[in-house]
């Protein structure tokens, strides 16, 4: 059966094992990359291609779902569906290629190489993960703290006593190594919490995660140095290190975390490593002590860094939570990062970097030279909050809150999905994977589940996504989700019904 228009034509072979959505996407995907389908050109509405397919209108919808997802195609609504005018022409270069690139490629939310993109603009394909994670929260969004259980009253307080009594030093240019009172604040709750011992000469203040992994590899990174990156590991971060032309080494993870004697064995000669130890992305393990010291020990030995993501270590639901990495760094070779995003709100947009000393210097000039400080109101309201020990109160109350609504999705879980989901909580974070079990015709399809699901008001992403050399046959099929703002049992059982009628389309 074929569809032709004047920029057009899509044949479907319904024989094939292939389903027709992702046919339909093959299809796009291939316009696209010959040129028939330029960026701006109108495409098919739904409806009209549907019937002319003789197909359901889900199905289409689904594929057009997808290829806007990858960033081939853009919804306006009204006036229908286009190729994105955003694709470069290096893009389409790379879309004929088939994925392929050079050194400088941009590893890619579903595992295929983009072309470069300069820092601070993403590509195409990169924006569907940020999206998700952006904007008005919806349900299950993984790594989204509990917001109707944030003192938003007793902040705004604050804020605003700040805002009227500052002076104009909150009005002035910010800091670029930021503001000295939170520093001081959070050198002494990282020595009495993590185990992290620091000067505040050591905090840098940065405006979100990106902004000190920019900061951290101007200051000691160079062109081409190789980095050691969990396998799965957190996707925002992966993309955007490739960005910088720091070349990516898959470095597989299982139930002890990072492989470090693998790493070794794929790249000995790596300059960085960036791990999460405490609660690895997205999979929850911890790296255990064996491995924490073998690492340490292949940093000290050729002056190399480890880069810590300690994102959500105040959340452990079984015992106290665990010392930092950077707490058995004899050698100063651990830069440990921490943010506010997962313990207050995203939209703070503050987060941290303790540098060894010998790395200040260097630091602390180009922070000088990005002058990118965050603002000083922000700064000084927060240092405020911590003073006054409701940081430390709402932990404790967070991470009580938590570990009740995560059982609250674990049941919900099981009793919906039964054998054909694994659920295995971890014992920290607000965020976990869960993973399908095969079907008797193959691997589930968690990318086509999870854009079912967006389409339903669901936030999850596809596990398979994490990986970074895409869905191969044995990549493991799931979904990452968040937990945090489940508030009681009946909501948790509306969404996980809505999330699994979404399992079979």
């Amino acid at each position: 059966m074929t569809v032709r228009n004047p920029m057009l034509a899509i044949q479907i072979d319904r024989k094939q094992a292939l389903p027709i959505y992702q046919q339909i996407c093959e299809r796009f995907r291939t316009a696209i990359a010959a040129g028939h389908l330029r960026p701006g050109d109108r495409v098919p509405a739904l409806r009209g291609l549907a019937m002319q397919l003789n197909t359901a209108r889900g199905t289409v919808e689904l594929a057009y779902t997808i290829l806007v997802d990858e960033g081939y195609l853009q919804m306006r609504g009204a006036a229908g569906t286009f190729v994105s005018p955003s694709l470069s022409a290096a893009q389409l270069q790379a879309v004929a290629a088939g994925g392929r690139g050079n050194a400088a490629d941009v590893l890619t939310t579903d595992g295929v190489k983009a072309p470069y993109a300069s820092p601070g603009r993403a590509t195409a394909r990169q924006r569907p993960i940020a999206a998700a994670l952006s904007g008005e929260p919806r349900p299950l969004q993984p790594g989204l703290p509990a917001l109707d259980a944030f003192p938003r009253k007793l902040w705004s307080r604050i804020v605003s006593r700040r805002a009227r009594g500052g002076g104009q030093a909150m009005l002035a240019y910010p800091d670029p190594v930021g503001y000295l009172p939170l520093r001081e604040h959070i050198a002494t709750y990282l020595g009495l919490s993590r185990g992290v011992t620091c000067l505040p000469d050591q905090v840098f203040i940065t405006g979100g995660y990106r902004a000190t992994l920019e900061l951290v590899l101007r200051s000691l990174a160079s062109p081409g140095d190789r980095m050691w990156f969990e396998d799965p590991g957190y996707l925002l971060a992966r993309n955007f290190l490739a960005e910088t032309g720091v070349q990516l080494v898959p470095v597989p993870v299982d139930a002890e975390g990072i492989d470090v004697e693998l790493g070794i064995e794929r790249e000995p000669e790596a300059r960085f490593a960036l791990v999460t130890p405490s609660h690895q992305s997205p999979l929850g393990n911890t790296l255990s002590l064996a491995r924490r010291m073998a690492l340490l020990t292949w940093a000290e030995a050729a002056s190399r860094w480890i880069i810590e993501d300690d994102y959500d270590s105040e959340f452990r639901y079984l015992g106290r939570p665990l010392p930092a990495l950077k707490s058995l760094d004899r050698h100063d070779r651990v830069l440990y990062c921490g943010t506010f995003s997962k313990v207050m709100f995203p939209g703070l947009r503050l987060a941290y970097t303790v540098v060894p000393e010998r790395a200040i210097e260097r630091v602390e000039r180009v922070a000088c030279s990005m002058n990118t400080g965050a603002p000083t109101l922000f700064q000084a309201a927060l240092a405020d909050f911590i003073e006054q020990g409701h940081f430390a109160r709402h932990v404790k109350r967070m991470r009580t809150l938590y570990g009740q609504r995560r059982l609250l999705i674990a049941h919900a879980l099981k009793q919906a999905f039964g054998e054909r989901l694994t659920v295995e909580l971890p014992p920290g974070g607000i965020q976990f994977a869960v993973q399908f079990a095969e079907a008797a015709d193959g691997p589930v399809d968690d990318v086509a589940v999870a854009a079912r699901a967006r389409q339903a008001g669901l936030a999850v992403l596809p596990l398979s996504n994490w990986y970074a050399h895409g869905r191969m046959r044995d990549t493991p099929r799931g979904l990452v989700m968040g937990f945090a703002n489940i508030t009681d049992t009946t909501e948790a059982d509306r969404l996980v019904r809505t999330l699994r009628s979404c399992l079979d389309g």
